[in-house]
């Protein structure tokens, strides 16, 4: 089989889609923002044993959090503040998309039915 240049690959592949360098990087932008545990451990540059200190738990504690599908919301949230972030949970809807913050820890205030579920609007 002979061997292809990947430069002219590249050029045959914009000659029949010319708008192909447009959607790979849309694709390489989406993939940025999927990111599992370990991966935004690694880009913020901690180790499992640093996030196990942090939460009181040894590095293979730190591992089969970074490997479970299911986890509580309160073990994720220790997870990301180890790292010095704070967890946002929002619900996304065809219409617009509301922040959940039943889950924090803030004062009750009167307001609309959905702030006091815990609910807040955002703008779409």
């Amino acid at each position: 089989m002979a061997r292809k240049n990947f430069d002219e690959l590249r050029r045959r592949l914009r000659e029949r889609a010319p708008n192909s360098d447009v959607a790979v990087e849309a694709f390489r932008q989406a993939m940025q923002h999927d990111l599992t545990l370990a991966d935004v451990r690694r880009a913020r540059e901690f180790t499992q044993q640093q996030i196990a200190a942090a939460l009181d738990t040894n590095q293979s504690g730190v591992s089969r959090i970074e490997h479970q599908t299911d986890l509580y919301l309160s073990t994720l949230r220790s997870f990301i503040e180890a790292m010095g972030g704070q967890l946002e949970l929002r619900a996304v809807f065809p219409d617009g998309e509301l922040r959940i913050t039943a889950f924090e820890e803030v004062g009750a205030e009167a307001g609309s039915e959905s702030t006091k579920a815990g609910l807040t609007p955002q703008p779409a």
